[in-house]
């Protein structure tokens, strides 16, 4: 029902920051909540950040809080994750996924969500 698709993942040195975004189409953006997720090689997928469907509510993993900002934009139907002061920890294909939400809850389980992009490569490295 509702396509994304992410951009903007590329080299960065340690310290640097990046703004991905998560571009949605096909469906009635507001009504999704929107999670932020990371998998590097041989790791498990693990949960970044979330936004509930008005953006009035955010959450974070504990690696990324005070560093990483989740925001969306409904009249342009895309999220963005600004990544500061990063890390070669955060080295991964970061994806982003919606579900229909009826609570306005922020989701922090993969298995919450419905409908995933195809991911970005976010390299930190000297």
């Amino acid at each position: 029902q509702v396509q994304l698709v992410e951009s903007g993942g590329r080299l960065v040195q340690p310290g640097g920051s990046l703004r991905l975004s998560c571009a949605a189409s096909g469906g009635t953006f507001s009504n999704y909540a929107v999670g932020w997720f990371r998998q590097a090689p041989g790791k498990e997928r693990e949960f970044v950040a979330g936004i509930n469907k008005s953006g009035g509510n955010t959450y974070y993993a504990d690696s990324v809080k005070g560093r990483f900002t989740i925001s969306r934009d409904n009249a342009k139907n895309t999220v963005y994750l600004q990544m500061n002061t990063l890390k070669a920890d955060d080295t991964a294909v970061y994806s982003c996924a919606a579900v229909v939400s009826y609570s306005g809850g922020v989701y922090t389980r993969a298995r919450n969500y419905d409908y995933w992009g195809q991911g970005t490569q976010v390299t930190v490295s000297s």
